[in-house]
This record gives structure tokens, C-alpha cells and sequence, in this order.
């Protein structure tokens, strides 16, 4: 006996959310290795404190260069470049976000990728970094920041001081102001500090750190671009405030000579306002060094790199010392002499040390010890865990071989042969970071085969389900038909199981292994005791090889088209202009020329939406205005259709006051967008009552359709018309015309499916203009799957793939524009803005999800046939991106590949909660008393 189709979605769900969470376990492990001990270097620093200002979203290029006058922008820093310290581009290994850039900066190591499940607000496991190292810290800055530093390190030595999250304002007059309120704050501390012995007698200490975040140029960046003269001044305006700072500092101190400053970024900003992704605005900040212990300027005529950056910023004559971001950790910490961080993977930039070559030496030596250190502890663990006759080493480098390099370069050191000190502590750092990423990965390959079988299994099972329930294929079971080895197979599951069990348990595996190693077995326990509804369809494609290969191979490039336009947008052009032939391979042209003419032009204006570019758009709120005013046109068109048809249903007062309604809602979300933009602009902030009025209209579009009819025309109508209102608040430019062009398809595509079941129906066909969604549905009328309805399943997931990439790739962080929340709100406030953003996104799903209820409701097609079709395409498709999912790159190469997978993933449980949603909007009507639809199941 099959188990019932509730049961059946429940599990689907339960595996589907197992198969998610893989990915983490698989690629999204942490990397940090934990029982490892402190290493410092033994000999005394050259500087007792260090101050570093960190320029929140800061590019290299613009820093570094002169403006039109051929002045810089940062004298007091272009001062100390050219007179009394060393400088460079650090080269930030992407994600190129806040937190991560941070975290390496401060902790020396590249984020735990397990963050991007926290949205990098929390931390996934504690770290060690130089703050926590240190005497004592003091940081000064934003509340998205400090805190993350001061979590979880021992002891209380880290004192933070923030402004309130409201101050993140992205329509402030002046978001300078965020740096100034941290300057002035630093002066203030320094000057209560002179009154205050016990405060003074802590800042008198050895390795302390002042740490100065400055938001004010990240948030400038966002909200005018970074070549707006906003931003350039930010430059200018941090520039004065680190001078003030660093003369208050050295007073305080008395000018001892033993302050270090460093002066970097997290992440640089493209020319549209975004980072995130390995594009080089994003991926080079710049670095400045000077005071106690870093080298001065130094002289070099001759230097080569691949891009022509000296020539354009005058700085020909100062060498040029380039690091990567993780770099900085371990020179801040050999600089006041606390141990490098325990899970810095920084490599020491020996160049910007002023110091003795025993000193570098040192340092370089307690740099490798360190990383060492961390290849060790990981090795031993994963020997520990493995059987012995299946645990392959690291060859290029035995325990052995790395004590016997540790051991030579200590001889170097004390043979004063510093040279060859480094370069060996170099080679094995190298090493050890190669065999750090090995141990990393040890298990993928075990736990990738296991998620596989389980994906494959679970695929097969539910195509078995579709033949077996809703096509004409399977036959009732005769003792014939009976597998002969069916007995055993219970017997034989169970041992696997056993068996599965006792290696997991030996090898000391974590419980999640259980779960994805085991859930192949009882899948495929179900798959195999369908064999006979297999070997139909095996007989099947035996009598007609031909068409099946056919079939088949359309189906396979069906699917590959999709899985294509994940990467490349225009893909989509290309499968939108092939559906617009289809009433022209069909028959449905000569029976509607008018409908199918329409299809073809509705299906071309849509195409064109994946060519639009995604990125570097400037606000085009007069496009988003002529968007507002077509709805209004084409609302009347369909308004105009409905009371000339032939069969409709009664016009009521509460209907025409409902569309009133909504057309006065979709002219005042134009007027809001108008004024909002146009106050913004002016610096006058994000208006009260424009702000009121978007969330009314946004906590409204969900409950006026309610209000309408439910015959089916007049309530999709009145569905657009509400998500309209709220989709044109959260645009900015040529989106807004998508849902449009998107709904007046969809309202086309129902009527040529109705032309379809009427082509093929012997029956009269019920006119779709008299379909009342809240009429119970006849159960009799029920059919089996046809070629139409896989094809008709096949348009449905092809549509939600362009409503997901119609617009934009909404994988990429550079996707997302501030600016498109701005009536709803302007301080920085990431998950809602998040929350405002994915219902921007959602609302062309409904749209078709809508589309969908109406035809499967018109052609009498089975709601559970359709949800398997949907699943067993999906995962297809999922389990192609399962093998493209990275840890590795740029935040958008990471993004993207998790994006993709979870996207489809997600496919089954967006299509159920989407259908639910679809039901409510096109059954429900408030204050009526009607039944509910029931689907066929």
C-alpha cells in the first residue's frame, strides 16, 4: 500500500530540508582549527600600542589619486606616504562585506564561510584576534561591528563605544557625520583620560590597541556613489580627523615614539554603490603604515604591476608594498608583541617592518609555528577519526619533514643566517596552507556520493509515484508481477543499514553523517519494490524508441536551458522567444489569431527584460511613473473586456469600489515615489507620511483582492492590480514595467490553455470568464497526465526561473540597490530591508502562481500530478548545481553558487507555500459566505 500524498509531502519536505543542509556540512564547514597554543616572538617589540582606523568601504583608486586640480584628497596621509612610512594596495580576498573583511583584517583569517547561513551579523564560533590578544582595546564606531570583537573574547578587556543604529541613515544630510561622531568621541576619551588615574594607568600599558571603524564613507558610497562629491569629501573629511587624532595620541603620550598606526579598509565599492563580489573597485583598499616599528618610505624607480596605478596617483617614486587583507593581523600583532592570532592564516609583511633581520627572523619563524601548528592539530584529528587503512596523508608534508624545517630554520637564526631563515619559513607556511585546505576537504568526496545516491533515489521515487497514481500505465499486481527476490529485500536494507552504521560510529562521525549516509537506504528500498511500474515504462520506451528519444531529449535541453540561464540571463531572451512559436507549432493560432498574436508580442516585450542590465543602473523614477500609468491604462482595458464579454458574471457596487480602489492606490504609490525620491534629493530626508502610506499600501495588497469577486478574470485583476501598488514603491527604474508585461502574459497564457482543453475536449468547455474560484470542484472531471501537462509544468517552472532572473540575478549582492526601499525606509536596518527586498521578489511568483490555480483549475488538471512533475524537474536541476556549489572565490562566485542551489531546492516548498497563498488570494472574499475550492488530488 503507497502512502498517502500528505505523508508523502511531509517527508519530501523533511528530505529536501536534509539535502539543503548538506551543502553546509559538505562545503560550509568551519575552518577554524581549535587546540591550538598562543606563539609570540621572543624578543621585544618596537612599539607598545598600535592605532587602527579601518575606512569602511574605501577604494584604493580613489584614495590614492589626485583630484582635477591635482591635489590629493588626504594631504596628512599623502604626508606620511611620502615622508615617513610605507604604503600599499591590500588585495581583500572577497566576500568583500564588512564582517569578513573585518575578521580578516583583526583575526588574520579568511570569514567561516558558515557565517552566510548568519547573514555575517553573528558569530557561527568564537575566534581568537589581536583584540583579544592584547592588553587592553578600545574601539570606537558602528554597531553592525564592535560588538563581534567583543563577544567571546576572555576576559574584559575590549571596551566598545557605539553610536545608536538610527545614526545609519541613508537619506542623512551628511553621513560624514557617523566618522566626525567617532573622532570626536576618541578626543573627548583621550582628554578624560589625563583626570582619570586608573584609565590613564590602563592606556599606560603594553600592547594596547585603539581601534577607529568609520562607517561614514561605506554609507556615502551607498547612497551617492563613490565618484559623488559627497563620497570625495568623506575622503577629505576622514583625512583631517585621523591627523587630529594622531596629534591628540602622540600629546597624550608625550611623543615617546612608540605608537603604531595603520590605516586600511574593509572593502572598496563599485561605481554604482554595491560590493560584495571580486570586481577590483571592490577588492583593493589601501594601507598605510607609519610610526614605532614600520619602515619609511622607500625609494624605488622601477616597479611592476599589472595595472598602471603608480602613473595615474604620482607615487612612482615610493615603493609600492601590496599584501593580501589577512596579512594585516600578523603585522599589527609582531608590531606591539602579542601572540598572533590562533587561527591566522596571514602571511607577515616582512617589508614594512623597520627592525633588526633577527627580529623579522623571529617573527617569521613564530608566524610559521603558529600555522604549523593549525596543520597539525587538523591532522591528527582527521587520523584519529579514520580508519587506519583508509586514511591517505598530506605526502607533500609528513609530521616529520615539518619539525625537521622548524629545527633547520632555528639553526639558521642562530647561525645569523636570517635570509635563509625566511625563505625556509616561507616554503613551509606554504605548505602547511596546502595541507590545511586538504584536510579541510577530507570527507567531501565520502559525503558528496551519499547525498547523490539519496537525490537519485528520491528523484526515481517520485516518478514512480506519477506513473503509478496519475497515468494510465500501471496495472493492478498479480502474483506474476511479484519481484522474486522481494522477500529478501527488507533483510537485505537493514544489513546495509547495520552495516552503514557501525563504520560511521567506528570513524567517530558527527550525528549529520548518520542522516545523509543512511536516508539512501529506505529511498531506495521504495524505489525497488515499484520494479513493475518501471519496467512499464522500460516497455514503453521499447515499443516507440524513436519518440521516446525524442521526447527525452527535448525534456534534457529543456532543462539545460534553465540551468543556463542561472549563469546567463539571456538565456532566458533566447526560451522566452521559443515559447512565443508555440501557438504556431500548434493549431492554437487558426483557432485564436487574436490571442495567439498577443502571446507572440507579450512573449517578445518580455524577453527583452533578461537583456536589461542588472548592475550600475542610476534611478530612473520617470520610467518607474510611465510603468504606474500603463497599470492604470490596461487596468481600464480589462475593466472595458469584462462588461463586454459575451458570458459574465454580475457587476456589483463592492466590486467597482474595490477596483477604484486599487487604481487610486496604484496613482498615490506613484505620487509617494515622486515626492520621496524628489525629497531625498534635496537632502530633506524620507517624508513621514509618504513613509506611512507605503507600509498601509504594503499591509493592504495582500487583503484588498479579498474584497472582490471570485469569478476568475475579476479577481486575478484585482491580485495584479494590489501587488502592482506595492511592487512600484520598492522600484527604481525599468522593473517596475516587468510584473506589467509579466501579468498581461500570464492573463493570455489561461485563455490559449482554455483553447487547448477545448481543442481537445469532446465535452462543451465551461467559459472562463463564468470560472468562480470558490465554486467546489467536481471530482469527476479528473484526468490522467498528458504530453500538455508536463509542457504545461515545464512553462510554469520556466516562468518562476524569470521571475527570479527576470530583472536581475538576485544571487549577486551588486543586485541590490538601497534605493529601492527608500519609501519604506532609509536607515540601514538589513533584515528589513532583506524582508522588503524578497517580497519585491516574490511578487512576480504569486503573479504566476495565480496564472497556474487558474489553469489548473480550468483544465481539471491534478494538483498532486503537477507538485511531481514540478519535483522531479527541480531536482533535476538541484542536483546538477549540487556539484557546482563552491566555498572557494568571490562572494559573488560563492553567493551565486549557494543561491542557484538553494533556489531550486527551495523549488518544492516556495510551490507549496505559493499555492496556498494562490488559494487564499483567489478562493477567500471577506464578508461573503461562500464555499471553498477544493483541488483535485
Amino acid at each position: 500500500m503507497s502512502v498517502s500524498m500528505l505523508a508523502f509531502f511531509l517527508i519530501g519536505l523533511l528530505v529536501h530540508l536534509i539535502f539543503f543542509a548538506s551543502i553546509f556540512d559538505i562545503y560550509f564547514t568551519s575552518p577554524l582549527v581549535h587546540g591550538t597554543t598562543p606563539h609570540r616572538t621572543p624578543l621585544p617589540p618596537p612599539a607598545k600600542r598600535l592605532v587602527l582606523f579601518v575606512a569602511d568601504g574605501l577604494r584604493a583608486d580613489i584614495f590614492f589619486e589626485l583630484d582635477e586640480n591635482g591635489q590629493t584628497r588626504s594631504p596628512f596621509l599623502r604626508n606620511v606616504v611620502e615622508h615617513s612610512g610605507s604604503w600599499g594596495v591590500s588585495h581583500t580576498r572577497v566576500p568583500t562585506e564588512s564582517r569578513p573583511g573585518h575578521v580578516a583584517l583583526i583575526a588574520g583569517f579568511y570569514e567561516d564561510v558558515s557565517a552566510v547561513a548568519k547573514g555575517w551579523k553573528e558569530n557561527p564560533v568564537e575566534f581568537d584576534s589581536v583584540f583579544n590578544e592584547s592588553k587592553y582595546t578600545w574601539c570606537w564606531g558602528s554597531p553592525d561591528i564592535l560588538p563581534m570583537f567583543a563577544k567571546g573574547a576572555s576576559g574584559n578587556h575590549v571596551y566598545t563605544h557605539m553610536y545608536p543604529a538610527e545614526k545609519e541613515d541613508f537619506a542623512a544630510q551628511d553621513a560624514s557625520k557617523l566618522d566626525t561622531w567617532v573622532f570626536s568621541e576618541v578626543k573627548d576619551f583621550f582628554e578624560f583620560a589625563k583626570s582619570n588615574k586608573t584609565l590613564s594607568n590602563k592606556m599606560s600599558a603594553d600592547q594596547v590597541v585603539y581601534f577607529l571603524h568609520l562607517l561614514g564613507l561605506d554609507t556615502n558610497g551607498h547612497a551617492h556613489r563613490p565618484m559623488s562629491s559627497e563620497y570625495k569629501e568623506n575622503i577629505h573629511t576622514v583625512d583631517k580627523g585621523i591627523q587630529e587624532v594622531v596629534s591628540v595620541i602622540e600629546d597624550f603620550y608625550r611623543n615617546d615614539k612608540k605608537t603604531a598606526f595603520i590605516y586600511t579598509s574593509d572593502h572598496g565599492m563599485t561605481e554604482w554603490g554595491s560590493h560584495g563580489a571580486g570586481h577590483p573597485s571592490e577588492t583593493l583598499t589601501p594601507l598605510v603604515a607609519w610610526g614605532a616599528g614600520v619602515n619609511g618610505p622607500l625609494v624605488s624607480s622601477n616597479q611592476q604591476f599589472q595595472d598602471d596605478f603608480l602613473q595615474e596617483w604620482k607615487l612612482n617614486d615610493w615603493k609600492r608594498l601590496d599584501v593580501n587583507q589577512a596579512d594585516i593581523a600578523p603585522l599589527m600583532a609582531a608590531l606591539i608583541g602579542v601572540p598572533f592570532p590562533l587561527n591566522s592564516v596571514g602571511i607577515l609583511p616582512l617589508e614594512y617592518l623597520n627592525n633588526s633581520d633577527q627580529f623579522k627572523a623571529e617573527c617569521m619563524l613564530t608566524n610559521t609555528m603558529q600555522i604549523l601548528e593549525q596543520f597539525t592539530v587538523k591532522m591528527i584529528h582527521k587520523k584519529e577519526t579514520t580508519l587506519s587503512f583508509l586514511f591517505s596523508p598530506f605526502k607533500p608534508l609528513p609530521l616529520s619533514k615539518g619539525q625537521d624545517m622548524l629545527r633547520t630554520a632555528r639553526l639558521y637564526i642562530q647561525q645569523q643566517q636570517y635570509d635563509k631563515a625566511i625563505s625556509l619559513c616561507k616554503s613551509l607556511i606554504n605548505l602547511a596552507l596546502e595541507g590545511l585546505s586538504y584536510y579541510h576537504t577530507y570527507d567531501r568526496v565520502f559525503l558528496g556520493i551519499s547525498v547523490v545516491l539519496g537525490f537519485v533515489g528520491w528523484t526515481s521515487y517520485a516518478f514512480v509515484l506519477i506513473v503509478k497514481h496519475h497515468t494510465r500505465l500501471s496495472k493492478p499486481i498479480s502474483k506474476l508481477d511479484k519481484l522474486p527476490s522481494s522477500d529478501h529485500l527488507p533483510a537485505v536494507f537493514i544489513g546495509a543499514g547495520v552495516v552503514i552504521t557501525l563504520f560511521l560510529q567506528i570513524q567517530s562521525c558527527p550525528w549529520t553523517y548518520y542522516i545523509y549516509c543512511l536516508l539512501p537506504i529506505p529511498v531506495w528500498y521504495a524505489v525497488i519494490k515499484e520494479f513493475r511500474v518501471i519496467q512499464s515504462v522500460i516497455n514503453l520506451l521499447l515499443t516507440h524508441p524513436a519518440k521516446s528519444i525524442g521526447y527525452l531529449l527535448l525534456l534534457i535541453l529543456g532543462i539545460e536551458t534553465m540551468i543556463a540561464s542561472f549563469f546567463h540571463r539571456q538565456i532566458l531572451t533566447f526560451g522566452l522567444l521559443s515559447f512565443a512559436g508555440w501557438p504556431l507549432l500548434s493549431k492554437l493560432f487558426h483557432q485564436n489569431k487574436v490571442m495567439s498574436l498577443s502571446w507572440i508580442l507579450f512573449s517578445f516585450v518580455l524577453a527583452v527584460f533578461p537583456l536589461m542590465p542588472v548592475v550600475g543602473r542610476s534611478p530612473n523614477i520617470a520610467l518607474v511613473t510611465g510603468a504606474g500609468l500603463l497599470t492604470v491604462i490596461c487596468s481600464f482595458i480589462f475593466l472595458c473586456s469584462f462588461k463586454t464579454a459575451k458570458a459574465k458574471p454580475v457587476e456589483t457596487t463592492v466590486n467597482r469600489c474595490v477596483y477604484a480602489a486599487q487604481i487610486a492606490s496604484i496613482v498615490l504609490s506613484i505620487y509617494i515615489l515622486n515626492t520621496t525620491h524628489s525629497s531625498l534629493a534635496v537632502k530633506h530626508g524620507l517624508p513621514l507620511i509618504s513613509q506611512v502610506i507605503s507600509w498601509i499600501t504594503l499591509a493592504s495588497s495582500l487583503l484588498m483582492p479579498l474584497l472582490s469577486s471570485t469569478f476568475l478574470f475579476q479577481r486575478l485583476l484585482s491580485i495584479n492590480l494590489s501587488l502592482m501598488s506595492t511592487y512600484l514603491l520598492l522600484s527604481t527604474g525599468y522593473e517596475a514595467l516587468f510584473p506589467l508585461v509579466l501579468s498581461c502574459l500570464m492573463f493570455i497564457w489561461i485563455n490559449l490553455e482554455q483553447e487547448t482543453i477545448q481543442f481537445h475536449s469532446i465535452s462543451p468547455v465551461e467559459k472562463l470568464s463564468m470560472i468562480n474560484f470558490a465554486q467546489k470542484a467536481d471530482r469527476t472531471q479528473v484526468r490522467y497526465l498528458g504530453l500538455d501537462d508536463i509542457r504545461r509544468s515545464y512553462f510554469f517552472i520556466f516562468f518562476i526561473v524569470t521571475a527570479f532572473f527576470g530583472t536581475g540575478n538576485i544571487a549577486s549582492i551588486n543586485s541590490f540597490d538601497p534605493a529601492s526601499v527608500y519609501c519604506f525606509l532609509t536607515v540601514f536596518n538589513p533584515f528589513v530591508m532583506g524582508a522588503l527586498m524578497m517580497w519585491k521578489i516574490l511578487i512576480p511568483f504569486v503573479i504566476v502562481m495565480c496564472a497556474f490555480e487558474s489553469i489548473q483549475v480550468s483544465t481539471h488538471l491534478s494538483s498532486n500530478s503537477l507538485f511531481l512533475i514540478v519535483l522531479v524537474i527541480s531536482d533535476i536541476m538541484a542536483l546538477h548545481f549540487f556539484f557546482l556549489v563552491k566555498d572557494y572565490g568571490s562572494w559573488l562566485d560563492i553567493g551565486t553558487s549557494i543561491s542557484h542551489y538553494v533556489i531550486v531546492m527551495s523549488m518544492t516548498i516556495f510551490l507549496m507555500f505559493l499555492s496556498r497563498l494562490a488559494a487564499t488570494l483567489t478562493t477567500w472574499r471577506i464578508g461573503l459566505q461562500e464555499k471553498i475550492k477544493q483541488h483535485f488530488t
